[in-house]
């Protein structure tokens, strides 16, 4: 089979443009080495491409996260700093005092950047989910030993009122549900009631968390899950609720929020697909 020079110089052209980053469309539907060649390239081309795309999407990513920790940290360090400086020339009974919110913000900070790594990891793939049947009950029990003290501060109590069995990473689950009480037990009212229920059907599994307070307003709903929307509590950073949603969605789940309102509170649910 003669090949003509004209099509090897074309085809060598092509791939030049290739090579600059330009969209070129090698293939060849007729018959021949050639065309079989020059298919062949087309393939191999877009998958550098691909690569090269998702290589620019993990740096930008990194960077994103980069930009989020070294803003969120200026305040708690701005802070830390200022009150180090005080304490040096503090009278006893402000050193004490210098000495508790120094430790508070550093304890914000430790919790923040643990946070943040963690839903790099999770939006990368990288996490390997050990999938174990597991109970509700099981995994309340362990998701509420972190808040028991605020919990008994607000006198609140959770109701569990059904224990089903589901399956999934037991030890990231209740890192998601611990976030989810967490939110819960700031959004209800003191003495209230924290009302956990589970079920499943032929499509998902689900865990649902139902706070004691007044619902979420509307306005509110679009931002529940955006990093950092919701930071002005003292408590947070507003990242608890994103970090839950990437622990869920990377065991094939979602969560699934019901506002509440008129003295109803919002209910967040857990959703497991099979």
């Amino acid at each position: 089979m003669l090949i003509k020079k004209s099509e090897i110089t074309g085809l060598s052209e092509n791939i030049r443009k290739a090579i600059d980053g330009q969209d070129v469309d090698l293939r060849d539907n007729r018959e021949g080495a050639l065309s079989i060649l020059k298919n062949d390239i087309y393939t191999l081309v877009n998958i550098q491409k691909e690569q090269k795309n998702f290589a620019q999407k993990e740096r930008d990513r990194l960077s994103e996260y980069l930009a989020d920790i070294s803003h969120q940290l200026k305040t708690p360090i701005t802070s830390a700093m200022l009150m180090a400086n005080l304490l040096e020339d503090a009278e006893d009974d402000k050193r004490a005092e210098f000495t508790f919110n120094i430790k508070k913000e550093l304890t914000h900070m430790e919790w923040l950047v643990t946070a943040l790594l963690k839903m790099a990891r999770l939006d990368s793939g990288v996490v390997d989910f050990n999938m174990v049947e597991i109970s509700v009950a099981e995994l309340m029990q362990t998701a509420l030993e972190p808040l028991e003290l605020l919990l008994d501060v607000k006198n609140q109590s959770v109701d569990i009122k059904n224990n089903v069995k589901l399956k999934c990473d037991r030890r990231w689950t209740v890192e998601a549900l611990t976030n989810l009480l967490k939110n819960a037990s700031e959004c209800s009212k003191e003495s209230s009631q924290i009302c956990i229920d589970s079920g499943g059907n032929p499509i998902y599994s689900w865990i649902s968390v139902t706070d004691g307070g007044d619902g979420i307003p509307k306005e509110k709903l679009s931002g529940l899950f955006r990093r950092f929307e919701n930071s002005q509590s003292e408590n947070g950073y507003g990242i608890g609720l994103p970090l839950a949603l990437s622990i869920i969605r990377g065991q094939n789940g979602d969560i699934e929020v019901a506002p509440g309102g008129n003295g109803v509170g919002a209910t967040f649910t857990i959703k497991f697909f099979k």
